[in-house]
């Protein structure tokens, strides 16, 4: 137990076998996982934390590697850091607070933890809110000039190690605030909460956490494309409803129809776009929660 970043929040840091993760815990309501993007943390949610609590018991996590969660071994497939592992790790931590089901929601690298979470443990998800991104298979697939341009960090933080945490090394505070700046819709800082801004910076000075980050995308360019690839032969669909939330201006517009892309992948699916750079949570925060808590609710 400890104090929290969020008024009346919680810390807690739960261990789940040799991991330990770092959630805020506070609200009432019907259970709720909060799950951060890159190049994030639990901090992401600084803006919706209180409102979000006069609606859900929320659960706020820092993904494995981030934050002050730990940080998983190192394995050849980067197997520690796909997106089938963190779900099940996020999935133990909320059983070990008596939460067997319960809805989730995702913002970026959350996103896709969150959607897999949905796919491998279909009975205790309730309702799944996904904020811009699409499934990583088909994120994939959408690699024109365009994407290429703007999503450049897929590829260059898969390359093999040492190569991005080196680059990054050089100046990893100047990297951090050129991709914030680069993916908001005001191309400035502005819209970050300075508490969110200095939990950034502090996580990425860390040169285990920035290694961290680049596995996640190793994962991703790897594992997780591959889980994905493996689900669509099989005609395996998200159970839960689902409730994809992109901006005007982030990378899943850019594929043409991202609404149509996660079509192929729920039958019961509804979306919304904002007016927003790629960081919906702190960009335009009151548009993200009149989408979410009526979408969140239908069940209450």
């Amino acid at each position: 137990m400890g104090q929290s970043i969020f008024p009346g929040y919680e810390h807690q840091m739960v261990s789940i076998g040799d991991q330990r993760l770092s959630v805020h815990v506070g609200g009432s309501g019907t259970p709720l996982l909060l799950l951060h993007g890159y190049p994030q943390n639990h901090a992401a949610w600084l803006k919706l934390a209180a409102p979000l609590a006069r609606h859900f018991t929320c659960v706020i996590a820092d993904l494995p590697g981030y934050g002050a969660s730990s940080i998983p071994a190192d394995v050849p497939d980067h197997e520690t850091f796909s997106k089938r592992r963190m779900a099940a790790l996020l999935m133990s931590v909320m059983a070990s607070m008596g939460h067997n089901d319960f809805s989730v929601m995702g913002h970026d690298r959350g996103a896709r933890v969150a959607y897999r979470m949905a796919l491998d443990h279909s009975t205790k998800i309730r309702r799944v809110l996904i904020i811009e991104v699409v499934p990583t298979s088909d994120m994939w697939s959408a690699f024109d000039a365009e994407m290429a341009m703007k999503a450049y960090h897929w590829s260059f933080l898969a390359q093999p190690s040492p190569l991005p945490e080196s680059l990054i090394g050089g100046d990893p505070v100047f990297y951090l605030e050129w991709t914030l700046r680069s993916w908001a819709k005001g191309n400035d800082l502005d819209v970050f909460d300075p508490r969110s801004l200095e939990s950034y910076r502090e996580q990425m000075r860390d040169p285990a956490r920035v290694h961290a980050m680049c596995e996640d995308y190793r994962a991703g360019a790897s594992i997780d494309r591959s889980l994905d690839v493996a689900d669509r032969a099989r005609g395996t669909k998200i159970k839960a409803p689902l409730l994809f939330v992109w901006s005007k201006l982030g990378f899943p517009r850019i594929t043409g129809d991202p609404l149509g892309l996660w079509r192929g992948w729920s039958d019961d699916l509804a979306g919304a776009e904002i007016d927003s750079g790629h960081f919906i949570p702190e960009e335009n925060p009151d548009a993200l929660l009149a989408a979410a808590v009526p979408f969140l609710n239908a069940d209450a």
